[in-house]
């Protein structure tokens, strides 16, 4: 019998760390999941967004091989959100998944064991970067070589006759 897990994610739904603790999870037996996404806020726009945000996450966790999975855009709140979800018949893990140190609000108001007071089961904590933050780097423009090398500001006043 598939465990049943509930991840409670936002924009770290899709993060590589996350979903090798997914897969890491599945070794030890089948799981069934649901992702519990708090919406960015109030409104329709806010939801919208979490929902693209949440099957784009779906989809990267189907194709890693984690296949019996489903989500649901919730309250803004994420402790809120869980409990529109959450039920101890069913349910029997948690994990957690946040942005690391202090840039995250979840770790902030400690929200991991918040959720483990609130269900009493095993609730898993993935520190995890935004997939969405993407840091280009490009390469430092190739400099001419000047024939005297660092000499060659000695040069820069031309020569007075």
């Amino acid at each position: 019998m598939a465990a049943h897990v509930i991840v409670l994610a936002n924009r770290t739904a899709a993060a590589p760390e996350l979903i090798e603790a997914l897969a890491h999870r599945a070794e030890r037996g089948s799981i069934v999941v649901t992702l519990v996404m708090p919406a960015g806020g109030p409104g329709t726009a806010e939801r919208e967004v979490a929902r693209e945000r949440l099957e784009g996450a779906l989809m990267a966790w189907r194709n890693a091989g984690i296949t019996q999975c489903d989500g649901m855009v919730c309250d803004p709140h994420p402790l809120e959100a869980l409990s529109e979800v959450w039920d101890p018949m069913r349910h029997d893990e948690v994990v957690v998944a946040t942005l690391p140190g202090q840039s995250s609000k979840w770790i902030r108001s400690d929200l991991p064991h918040a959720v483990a007071r609130y269900t009493g089961v095993s609730v898993l904590h993935v520190v995890a970067h935004d997939p969405e933050d993407h840091v280009e780097t490009t390469p430092a423009p190739a400099h001419e070589r000047a024939p005297l090398g660092p000499l060659s500001v000695l040069a820069w006043g031309g020569r007075h006759s």
